[in-house]
């Protein structure tokens, strides 16, 4: 689906709420493709995710707010999808994860910190396009535990669950048992003996019912903040770092960037996980959210 500026205002809250029900799972659901724009216009697209889409939407209004002609191109698909419409320069900007987009043009990486990822996917990506810098919000996986477990256990980090007494149980998708990141992953880097629950869907309420005591939760999940869950610190990084980045156009990336780069130093987790929450919660539409955001950080 193409959403232009002129229907953005009125099309966002229909499509907020249409995907409020999405959690921060995989966005990547879609099979849309961008189209062509007007010359001269920055085309900034987004994926068929509210999370994704919010940033978005920040993007386009602080470049409108700069002056730039702006074509919203929301609600595209999979990354087979759109990476082309981007490579090709049909679509000028894009909100993007480091590590998974990482992982899509370099399946072997072994990069798993936050500058590392982000050194790697610079060397990665096609001529054409580059990252602009990426902000400290993240939305990728975590070992994420309720604050009441963190305090009764002192957790702080992956690497306090070892000071554990019991069984420590690790839930998520029934896949995650066989994941780098997972019980064989953490045993390795941390020296944990997890055992495994595959709770896939349900994983955050396996964990606030008492059932699991560590979920594989994603990091800008709306119910970290609503369910007062606590994620995990990863300092030997077992788990590939996903923060937010721009990815635009590089012949244009120096003028757009001195409109983006304030974002991105902006952009916190917990400012990302607060926006989910009223995108889901308070059911406000992505338009009202990114102007809110943009006037409460001093960017509009």
């Amino acid at each position: 689906m193409k959403i232009r500026a002129t229907a953005a205002v009125a099309g966002a809250a229909v499509l907020a709420l249409g995907l409020a029900g999405c959690g921060s799972s995989d966005p990547l659901a879609s099979d849309s493709s961008a189209t062509p724009a007007a010359d001269g216009t920055i085309v900034v697209g987004s994926q068929a995710y509210y999370s994704n889409e919010i940033i978005a939407e920040i993007y386009a209004q602080a470049l409108e707010g700069a002056g730039f002609d702006v074509d919203r191109q929301f609600n595209i698909g999979q990354r087979d999808a759109y990476m082309p419409s981007i490579e090709s320069g049909e679509i000028t900007l894009f909100p993007e994860y480091t590590g998974n987009l990482l992982q899509y043009y370099s399946p072997d990486t072994t990069a798993t910190s936050s500058d590392d990822v982000y050194a790697e996917l610079q060397d990665a990506l096609p001529d054409g396009i580059t990252a602009l810098e990426q902000a400290s919000a993240t939305d990728g996986d975590s070992y994420t535990v309720t604050a009441d477990y963190a305090e009764q256990n002192s957790l702080t980090s992956i690497a306090d669950l070892a000071n554990v007494d019991g069984t420590v149980t690790l839930g998520g998708p029934a896949e995650l048992e066989e994941r780098p990141y997972g019980p064989e992953g953490a045993k390795s880097v941390y020296g944990l003996d997890l055992a495994f629950s595959a709770t896939g869907d349900t994983t955050v309420d396996e964990l606030v019912a008492g059932s699991i005591q560590v979920g594989n939760v994603f990091t800008a999940d709306p119910r970290i903040q609503t369910d007062d869950l606590v994620t995990l610190e990863d300092p030997k990084g077992l788990i590939l770092a996903s923060n937010v980045v721009p990815i635009v156009a590089a012949d244009e990336a120096d003028e757009i960037g001195e409109v983006i780069d304030p974002i991105s130093e902006a952009l916190t987790p917990e400012g990302l996980v607060a926006m989910n929450v009223q995108s889901t919660e308070d059911e406000m539409s992505a338009a009202d959210i990114a102007t809110q955001w943009l006037s409460d950080n001093g960017l509009s």
